[in-house]
Parts: structure tokens; C-alpha cells; sequence
């Protein structure tokens, strides 16, 4: 579920009929789309122009200006389409994201047109960029304390899920005849057994333009996770994702895998010069997961554990434990910082995975999940990744309790698969290769 802000607010107060209530006024200016995407245009694109201009006025007529502005608008546009979108999924502290998200639209824009040699000005496109984040995080520390998000539970069901989830001003009414002030929403539970007067209640804040969301999606867009109790409910919608994005993804992944295979060829030579030092065994480490459709294939990693350590059962061996003795010296540093992930950039050549996706189980591990966790087999409906939405929530785990979270991660993943999941994730992935969270 992605939040909606809505159009209009309601206004009343106690015991006030909700037959009688009416809409009044809209939400302040500041929230809406075209006052931030018009005044960031104008802060971030035509103020340097003009300033340009009054220096220079002949600078109007030149071919790099002209380039420079289009190319910007085009990166602005992008990034705030992309900076909303990120920030409607859970957990996300949207201003934290500004940066990065107008970091990778500006610097994609503006990197094809030095890769086609474009003259372009370097003051319009250095002035553009800064003063946009500048505007979007001016509005966001400002609107973040006007208008916390407003939400009426209405009893009954299962809606006391919602007690400890943060981020959200719930309001618990007990009375049909109860309005609350600018509410941004009405939260219910439409399993339960809820009498007329509350059903009245229900079609009269959806008729005021009020949006009425189910228990169960409040719960996913907080939570970032979903629980499926039953197969039938099939509350993932169609049980196959968007395959055009797909293919779509498939042709990205394969380019940027390419791209890091040959740039990055003489630092993974070094890599596996300073493996081969540091313990015996092969350079890389190989091993049998479930991928694709459920289909076995070898995944390829950096060798970061001695070869042949620990005993036990096949099982024990699988599962990487906390501070676990058998990672080398070498191996911490590349586990911390994700580097020993790098050699599955063949597996991706391969079609075999993707850069963001469900993170892949050895065959072992899987097949024990699968006997142990409703369900699991599903994860495999899209390619594996890898990071993925489980990995930047939840880190590394093992124990069946903890994947019985992490699919829930997943299963929200591909409920949600889109670019822009894909773009936070990655974001992340980033964040959690500098701070090595969830790494062993």
C-alpha cells in the first residue's frame, strides 16, 4: 500500500452525526505536488538561468545553457518522482533519502551527456542540483511538523495489531457518532462482524473522500513485511510479478554486471591474491541454492572461511553463525563490507540472479525451510539477489522463527516489486556495506 495524501479533511466534532458531517478547506499548500514540483523547478532551474542571464545576456542564445537547463529539468524530474516514490515505503525517513536520490538522477543525466560529449555549463548544472535538494529539504523539515499523519481505527477485529506501531497518530473512537478533525484516514478491519451503524459509518467517511484502508494494509506499509495466514486469501494479488518490469530488470542487470566485471577485474585480482595469502583453498567459494522457479544452480562467492572447517551435519556447515571461527582473517573484511558477494556478478551474467531480490538459501537450508514454513517456495517466483528487502531490514539469519520474518520481507517484496523498491534497496545496500549491519 502506498500512502495517498487526501484531497480533503473532515470537520466535527463529538457525538456529531455523521450523516450531517461536511468536507471543509484542503490540506496545506506546502503537501501539494504542483506548489513542490513548480517551485523546485523554478528554485532549482530558472533562478540560476536567470542569474546567468543577467550577467551575460547573450547566454540565452547559447547551445550549452539550453542543454544544461533540459538536462536538468529532465534529472529533477526524475529525482523527485523518485524521492516520492522511496518515501512512500516503510521505515523510510524520507529527507534522509533526498541526496542520494538526486545524486543518482542528476548524475545519470548528466554522465550521458558527457559519455555523447554535450557542451554543457557546469555552473547551471553544479547550481541546479544543489539548490534542488536545498528545496526539498527545506519543505520536508518544514512539513514534517505540520501535519503528523492522522489515523481513526475503528474497533473490532484485528486492529489491535495496530497499538505498537509507530509513526502514525492513531485515534481509537468507541462511538459511530465520533469525528475526528482532519482525518487522513480510517482504519478497519473488513473481515470482522461490524453492526450497521458502524457499516454506515464506513460508506459515509468513504462518500466524504476520506480514504478506508483494511487492518492488514496499515499493517504492511508500517511494517514493511506480509503475513499470509491462508493461501487462499492470496492478498499478493496475481501470483505473478510485473513481468515486464522483468525482462526489464533483466536487461539492467545484465549490463551493470558487465560493466562491473570489467571495471573492477584488476581490484578482483587483487582480492584473490590476498585470499590465496591468507589460507589455503580455492579462490572462490561455490555452493548449490534454490534459485529461479525453484531451479538448482551454483552460486559464486570470495572464499571467506577456511576450507574444510567445522563439523557436523550438512545443515550445521550451511548456516554461518554469529562471530563464527571459521571466517579467515581476510574473510571478516570482505563479510563487513559485502565484497565477498562480488563474484555473483557471473551468476547474474548468467540470468541466474539479479542485484536486488529475495536473498538465495542453500539447497539444504531451503529444503529444511520448505518442510518447516508455509509458503516458502513462493519466494522463488522472481530471480534472487544479491541484497535484498529482508537483508536491509532484518540482516543475516538463520533460525527458522527469524525466516519465518524474513519471508513475510520477502513476500512484501514481491508484492511491491518495482524500480523504485529496487532503488531504496539498493540505497540500503550502500548504507549497510559502509556500516556492515547484518553482515557475519
Amino acid at each position: 500500500m502506498q500512502w495517498q495524501s487526501p484531497t480533503w479533511q473532515l470537520r466535527g466534532g463529538k457525538k456529531l452525526n455523521v450523516a450531517t458531517s461536511t468536507l471543509v478547506g484542503s490540506r496545506h499548500f506546502l503537501f501539494r505536488i504542483r506548489f513542490q514540483l513548480i517551485g523546485g523547478l523554478t528554485f532549482a532551474i530558472v533562478a540560476p538561468a536567470l542569474i546567468r542571464i543577467a550577467f551575460k545576456p547573450d547566454a540565452v542564445y547559447v547551445a550549452n545553457l539550453q542543454v544544461t537547463v533540459a538536462a536538468a529539468v529532465i534529472a529533477h524530474l526524475a529525482g523527485f518522482l523518485a524521492y516520492r516514490r522511496i518515501g512512500n515505503f516503510p521505515g523510510v525517513a524520507a529527507a534522509s533519502y533526498i541526496l542520494p536520490t538526486f545524486v543518482l538522477s542528476y548524475g545519470l543525466v548528466f554522465l550521458t551527456i558527457f559519455f555523447f560529449r554535450f557542451e554543457y555549463s557546469r555552473f547551471q548544472a553544479a547550481a541546479s542540483f544543489t539548490q534542488s535538494t536545498l528545496w526539498y529539504f527545506g519543505l520536508s523539515l518544514i512539513t514534517r511538523h505540520l501535519d503528523p499523519y492522522r489515523l481513526v481505527v475503528i474497533p473490532g477485529g484485528d486492529v489491535e495489531r495496530l497499538r505498537t506501531l509507530p509513526g502514525v497518530h492513531w485515534f481509537w473512537i468507541t462511538s459511530p457518532g465520533t469525528v475526528i478533525e482532519r482525518a487522513n484516514g480510517v482504519v478497519v478491519d473488513l473481515r470482522a462482524d461490524l453492526d450497521a451503524e458502524w457499516e454506515r459509518y464506513i460508506a459515509d467517511r468513504a462518500l466524504s473522500g476520506t480514504p478506508v484502508y483494511h487492518v492488514k494494509q496499515v499493517s504492511e506499509s508500517l511494517t514493511g513485511r506480509v503475513a499470509i495466514e491462508h493461501l487462499s486469501e492470496n492478498t499478493l494479488g496475481s501470483l505473478n510479478p510485473n513481468q515486464a518490469y522483468l525482462k526489464i530488470k533483466q536487461a539492467i542487470d545484465w549490463i551493470s554486471a558487465l560493466v562491473v566485471v570489467v571495471a573492477l577485474s584488476p581490484f578482483v585480482v587483487l582480492i584473490a591474491l590476498l585470499i590465496r595469502l591468507d589460507s589455503e583453498g580455492p579462490v572462490l567459494f561455490r555452493q548449490p541454492r534454490i534459485g529461479y522457479r525453484g531451479r538448482i544452480y551454483t552460486v559464486y562467492k570470495f572464499r571467506s572461511m577456511r576450507q574444510q572447517a567445522g563439523i557436523g551435519s550438512d545443515k550445521d556447515k550451511a548456516i554461518t553463525k554469529l562471530d563464527d571461527d571459521r571466517i579467515t582473517r581476510i574473510g571478516h573484511f570482505l563479510r563487513k563490507f559485502r565484497i565477498d558477494e562480488l563474484p555473483q556478478a557471473i551468476n547474474i551474467l548468467r540470468g541466474e540472479m539479479s542485484w536486488i531480490g529475495p536473498r538465495p538459501e542453500a539447497v539444504v537450508l531451503s529444503h529444511w525451510y520448505e518442510a518447516e514454513l508455509p509458503f516458502y517456495r513462493y519466494r522463488h517466483i522472481v530471480r534472487p539477489g544479491v541484497s535484498g528487502w529482508a537483508q536491509v531490514n532484518q540482516g543475516h539469519v538463520a533460525a527458522v522463527d527469524d525466516v519465518m520474518e524474513k519471508l513475510h520481507y520477502d513476500f512484501y517484496y514481491i508484492k511491491n516489486f518495482s524500480p523504485w523498491l529496487d532503488v531504496l534497496i539498493t540505497l540500503r545496500t550502500i548504507k549497510t556495506m559502509i556500516t556492515g549491519h547484518g553482515a557475519r
